[in-house]
C-alpha cells in the first residue's frame, strides 16, 4: 500500500485507523508504512469511522439515550487513541471522527427530538412563560393522582398562583394568601427532610441548581438520590430547569450532571434565543398521558404558535451545531477562576464566588456590599442579577456565544468594579500598635 506520487504543496490525506464501519481491515496499515509516509513528507489526518447517526442507514449505530452515547463515544475515542498509538501516529495528533449526516426528512428529526428535549422527554407542552410551564407540571401532577406537591426552601419557580405556592418565601406568597393547599417545603439538599414527606400522593419539585436562591450548588448525587427517592415511595419528579437547561451549567440539561429522568422537566428562558416568550413542559409519555386521552383538558391560546415553534427549533439547532454547551462549560471555568481571583482584594466583603457553567454568584457577607458592588459592576458596563431569594448574592449569566475580546472586556470590567468597592470599604485590620 503505497500514497500514489510525492507530495504535493498540501501534502495530507486522510488513512482509516480504527472502526467496525470501516469496508476493510487495510491489513497493510502498519506503523512501518506510517513512519515510511511520515519520512515522505505526508501529512497523515487519523480517522476513525464506527457508530453512524441513529436515524441512519450505515451501522453499528449511535443510542438516542444520553448516557449509553457517552459510554459509547468514550469507548470509540479510547479504541482510536490506541490504534493511533499502535500505528506510531505522532503523539499530539486530532483524530477525526466520520460520521454519516442525519437524513433531513421529517421522521428522522421526530425521532432526534427525545435526545435533545429532556432526557428521554417524550410529550411536550408549549406556552409563554416558566411560571406557565410550572402550572402545567401541577396540573399533570394533579390529573395523575399526585396532590400534594413539595418544593424546597429558597426554590424559585415563578409568581402565578400555583408557582408562587411553590416558590418558598413569605415575602411574595403572603400578599396573595391564600395559596394551594398541601404544599411542603424542605431544605435544599436534606434528603432526611424530603423523605419525611414524600408518599405517593406527592409531587416533588426542585431545581438542579437553585439560581435565585443564590447559586445554591447540591452535593453531588444528591439530585440521583431525589430521583431515587421518587421512584421507591411512587411521588412523581419535576426538575425546573427553566434557569438551568439548554447548556447553562455546561450540559444540556441539570439532569445530565446526575444522570437523573424525571418525570418532567421544565425548560424556558433561552428556548427561543430570545426571539418570542416561550416556555415548554416536557413528560414522559406515562405522566402526559391522561392529556393525550383528552387533549381539552388542557389547552393555552399561544400554545404551539407556528412562529413560536420556528424560534425554538432553529434555537435548539444552533446551540447543538455550534457547540454550544461544551463553551458554556469551558468558558464558564474560565470566568470562575478568573473572577475568583479579582475578588481577592475584597476578600473581607465576599463569602464565596462559585457557580456551574455560565451560571456564577458571587456572594457578599452582608447585602448592602452587594447592592453597591451591583451599582459598580452597572458603572462598568455589566449587567448582573441581583438573587430574589438570597439579597447578599448576585448572579452572573454571561451568554455561551461570548467572543475572547468580550471575555477579556468582562473580567477587566469585574476587576475594576473590585478594586472601586475596595476603596470605599477598605479592610481594617486590629491588634497591638508599637
Amino acid at each position: 500500500m503505497v500514497l500514489g506520487g510525492e507530495p504535493g504543496p498540501t501534502p495530507a490525506t486522510g488513512i482509516y485507523i480504527s472502526g467496525a464501519s470501516r469496508s476493510c481491515t487495510q491489513a497493510n496499515l502498519t506503523a512501518t508504512w506510517v513512519a515510511n509516509q511520515i519520512n515522505r513528507g505526508w501529512h497523515l489526518i487519523p480517522i476513525e469511522l464506527d457508530n453512524q447517526a441513529p436515524c441512519g442507514t450505515r451501522t453499528p449505530k449511535m443510542s438516542y439515550d444520553p448516557a449509553t452515547g457517552r459510554s459509547q463515544g468514550a469507548t470509540r475515542a479510547t479504541s482510536a487513541a490506541i490504534a493511533a498509538t499502535s500505528l506510531g501516529i505522532p503523539a499530539g495528533s486530532v483524530i477525526y471522527n466520520d460520521i454519516e449526516h442525519y437524513p433531513s426528512t421529517e421522521s428522522c428529526r421526530a425521532a432526534n427530538a427525545p435526545a435533545v428535549a429532556g432526557r428521554g422527554g417524550q410529550r411536550a407542552s408549549s406556552s409563554t412563560s416558566g411560571a406557565e410551564a410550572v402550572e402545567t407540571a401541577i396540573k399533570i401532577a394533579r390529573v395523575n393522582g399526585r396532590h400534594r406537591l413539595v418544593s424546597m426552601h429558597s426554590g424559585y419557580h415563578g409568581k402565578t398562583t400555583g408557582a408562587l405556592s411553590l416558590t418558598a418565601r413569605s415575602l411574595y406568597q403572603d400578599p396573595f394568601r391564600p395559596l394551594l393547599p398541601d404544599v411542603a417545603h424542605v431544605r435544599f439538599g436534606d434528603l432526611d427532610e424530603l423523605a419525611a414527606v414524600v408518599d405517593r400522593d406527592v409531587c416533588v419539585v426542585v431545581e438542579p441548581v437553585q439560581s435565585e436562591g443564590g447559586v445554591v450548588i447540591p452535593e453531588p448525587g444528591y439530585l440521583k438520590a431525589v430521583e431515587a427517592l421518587c421512584r421507591d415511595r411512587g411521588a412523581m419528579l419535576v426538575l425546573d430547569e427553566v434557569m438551568t437547561g439548554l447548556g447553562r451549567l455546561g450540559t444540556w440539561w441539570g439532569a445530565d450532571r446526575d444522570g437523573v429522568r424525571p418525570d418532567i422537566l421544565l425548560v424556558g428562558k433561552a428556548l427561543s434565543g430570545g426571539l418570542v416568550p416561550v416556555a415548554a413542559t416536557l413528560a414522559t409519555a406515562a405522566a402526559f398521558a391522561p392529556l393525550d386521552k383528552d387533549p381539552y383538558l388542557h389547552t393555552s391560546t399561544f400554545s404551539a404558535a407556528p412562529i413560536t415553534m420556528a424560534a425554538v427549533r432553529a434555537t435548539v439547532e444552533v446551540i447543538r451545531d455550534e457547540g454550544l454547551v461544551d463553551r458554556a462549560g469551558a468558558l464558564g471555568a474560565r470566568l470562575l477562576a478568573a473572577l475568583t481571583e479579582a475578588t481577592g482584594v475584597i476578600g473581607h466583603l465576599v463569602a464565596e464566588v462559585r457557580g456551574v457553567g455560565l451560571l456564577i454568584g458571587v456572594e457578599f457577607r452582608a447585602g448592602h456590599h452587594a447592592a453597591e458592588f451591583l451599582m459598580d459592576l452597572l458603572d462598568n458596563h455589566v449587567v448582573v442579577n441581583h438573587s430574589m431569594n438570597a439579597h447578599p448574592v448576585l448572579r452572573l449569566t454571561p451568554p455561551a456565544t461570548m467572543t475572547a475580546d468580550e471575555e477579556a472586556r468582562l473580567i477587566a470590567s469585574f476587576t475594576r468594579a473590585c478594586a472601586a468597592l475596595a476603596a470605599r470599604f477598605p479592610a481594617t485590620t486590629t491588634g497591638p500598635t508599637a
